[in-house]
């Protein structure tokens, strides 16, 4: 491979304190909620829970959103 020839490669901006200051962190992963989700471990019987899975992907989700409306009448 050939040295770096500043003729030929003269795309590059310089790296300058201008450049420098402009530039501003990457975030990587997912973005913050409001509201993030806890993780809890909670005992159900063996019955419910083949129950629950049986009723395809998305059961836990399906499920939280069920206790929420209960909360949210006041059942529970």
């Amino acid at each position: 491979m050939a040295k770096f020839d500043p003729k030929i490669h003269d795309d590059n901006p310089p790296l300058d304190a201008t450049f420098m200051a402009g530039m501003k962190p990457s975030r990587r992963g997912r973005p913050k909620l409001e509201a993030p989700k806890v993780e809890v471990k909670i005992r159900l019987d063996a019955k419910t829970v083949e129950h629950l899975r049986g009723s395809g992907p998305g059961w836990q989700t399906r499920v939280n959103a069920l206790l929420g409306q209960l909360v949210a009448a006041g059942q529970i």
